[in-house]
């Protein structure tokens, strides 16, 4: 059986941000076994898994990744949007639009230190769009 949940994240500042209860706490009760994997509708923004126990891997987060992309580079040719639009377009590209996560005993089977990342890297990137797919 494979169910489908569209989830809205209110707009979140730019960087990196710690989401698994906002998504834990929008999804159906999970199956036993099962796959559940998460898509993020948007170019400017990413997904990923890692560090939840500790603030400052997101505040090096984004210092790492500001200095791998940094913004009003010459050579960048897309800038209708702002300074920071192309910089988010390369960025969630390295990071990737989706996550997937093993389903054991009825809940998501994370690492004890792991926990799901919105990576925002737009100033004011709005709200974002997932769709989250539980295949049982």
């Amino acid at each position: 059986m494979i169910q489908q949940i569209t989830i809205q994240l209110p707009p979140f500042e730019r960087g990196f941000h710690l989401i698994t209860r906002e998504i834990m706490g929008q999804l159906p009760t999970l199956p036993q076994i099962g796959l559940f994997n998460l898509f993020i509708k948007h170019t400017s923004a990413g997904l990923s898994i890692n560090e939840n126990a500790d603030p400052s891997v997101l505040v090096d987060f984004e210092s790492i990744f500001n200095k791998l992309v940094p913004e009003n580079e010459p050579y960048l040719t897309h800038t209708l949007e702002g300074p920071d639009d192309m910089p988010a377009h390369i960025k969630a590209a390295l990071v990737g639009s989706s996550v997937t996560i093993p389903i054991s005993n009825g809940a998501l089977n994370l690492g004890t230190w792991q926990g799901i990342y919105l990576c925002e890297f737009r100033n004011y990137g709005g709200s974002r769009t997932l769709v989250a797919t539980i295949y049982s």
